[in-house]
This record gives C-alpha cells, sequence and structure tokens, in this order.
C-alpha cells in the first residue's frame, strides 16, 4: 500500500444513513481506481446497526424512537454514537485475499492505540472485537472496547471497527451487544477504564497513525472533509501528523 488518505468528518456526529451513503460512493471509487485507499473517520448519531445474523428479538430490546438500520455486514446488533470513534477503511486488499488476516490487522491497530493509554487489548478465541482482561480485584469480567464487523465486496473493505471513547455506555444496556451476554462479557470504554475523560479528537490521530502502521501504508495524509475526488465532493488532502 504506497498512500492511505483519513477522511476526518469533523466532531458533529453524522446521521446514519449520510454516512453509509457517502461509505458506499466512496467504496465504488476504490474500486475503479478514482481514489487511493481512502479511511472514513466520524461519530455518528445515535443508532443501532443490525448485522446479518440479528434476530426479530434483539431489535425488539433497543431504545424507543432510536433508528435501526439493516446493514451487510456480519454479525449481530450493536450501537454508535457520540463518543464513540467509528472507522471505515475502503482499502483494496491483495490477492488472495484473507478476510481474517485483515481483521487481526484492524484489531492490532485498536489493541496498539490502547497500549498507548497503559491498556493492554487482546482477542479472545469465540469472540469478535478487542477486549480487556477481567479484573476480579475491581469487580470486572471482561470487557470489550472496541467491536469489528467489515464486509469485502469487489476487492475492497467496507465497514470496519468501532472503539469506545467516552461514549454513554447505558446505550449497550437494553442490547445484547454483537451478541455477547452480559454474563460473558461488558461494553466499557477507554474514559472507563483510565478514569479519566478521552475524547474522539485525542484517539483520533493515535488510530490513524497505528491503522496505517500495520495497513503497511508507505505514507498517509488526512483531509478535513470527505477526501478529493469522490463523487460531486471535494477537499484539499494535508499532511497528517506523525
Amino acid at each position: 500500500m504506497s498512500e492511505l488518505v483519513f477522511a476526518r468528518l469533523g466532531d458533529d456526529p453524522v446521521p446514519y444513513q449520510e454516512g453509509w451513503d457517502l461509505q458506499k460512493r466512496l467504496h465504488q471509487s476504490r474500486v475503479a481506481d478514482r481514489i487511493p485507499d481512502t479511511v472514513l473517520m466520524l461519530q455518528h448519531e445515535p443508532v443501532y446497526t443490525a448485522g446479518k445474523r440479528t434476530s426479530q428479538w434483539d431489535r425488539e430490546q433497543t431504545r424507543p424512537g432510536t433508528p435501526v438500520f439493516d446493514i451487510d455486514r456480519g454479525g449481530k446488533i450493536t450501537w454508535h454514537g457520540p463518543g464513540q470513534l467509528t472507522v471505515y477503511p475502503m482499502v483494496r486488499l491483495a490477492d488472495p485475499i484473507d478476510v481474517v488476516a485483515y481483521v487481526r490487522l484492524l484489531e492490532e491497530a485498536i489493541i496498539r492505540t490502547l497500549a498507548e493509554y497503559g491498556l493492554t487489548g487482546r482477542r479472545i478465541e469465540g469472540k469478535t472485537g478487542v477486549w480487556l482482561d477481567a479484573d476480579p480485584a475491581r469487580g470486572l469480567i471482561e470487557r470489550k472496547v472496541g467491536a469489528i464487523g467489515c464486509r469485502i465486496s469487489r476487492g475492497v473493505g467496507m465497514h470496519g471497527f468501532a472503539l469506545n471513547c467516552d461514549n454513554d455506555l447505558s446505550w449497550f444496556q437494553r442490547i445484547v451487544p454483537c451478541g455477547i451476554p452480559a454474563d460473558e462479557g461488558d461494553v466499557t470504554s477507554i474514559s472507563r477504564e483510565v478514569g479519566r475523560g478521552v475524547t474522539v479528537a485525542e484517539v483520533l490521530p493515535r488510530v490513524e497513525a497505528h491503522l496505517a502502521a500495520v495497513l503497511g501504508a508507505e505514507s498517509y495524509s488526512h483531509s478535513d472533509g470527505v477526501p478529493p475526488d469522490a463523487p460531486g465532493t471535494h477537499a484539499p488532502a494535508e499532511p497528517a501528523p506523525a
């Protein structure tokens, strides 16, 4: 991978439909080689997204008045919203495509980011995402801090991962997030674990640096807004801080 562009959509939460439409347009542009490998970095307005394995019971547990979107990723239901960094890489995978290896790279970017806050993220066999070990002394079971759900279409990635920074965790209480029952795991955030407010703005450049590294990008930059050459849009790319 020679070039990677991070499209930062700002501090204001983005409606899910708007972000989903943009993601699809960028994916089409990447498939056609009109843009380089591109990663959307954003926060969503409160929303539940339902993967292919979501049941009707899961849908009925969501908070009334909050939209539920059926999307074409794997997995079950989860929540996105303010205080959570959501990352959508539209990157071309090398042949032969290894989806599991790609997921491991996304996990590794999260794990490296958590390490900067003194947190040891890890993978748990049979469970998706990035977790923190149980801490019996604090009365804590295993906690999920980063969720992953991706799809590869025509050789290019879609969807991606979400990292809980300083979001309201009560949104997860009504659902079984990603199909993990409450007695098998909890949901947490960086802020909760380190005992101070850690914002998306603080975490974002760290995630960019680590994601670029694990994807093997020779260089990376960012655009404040939609990246250049996306259909119907334009915005200059600027060098990202190392």
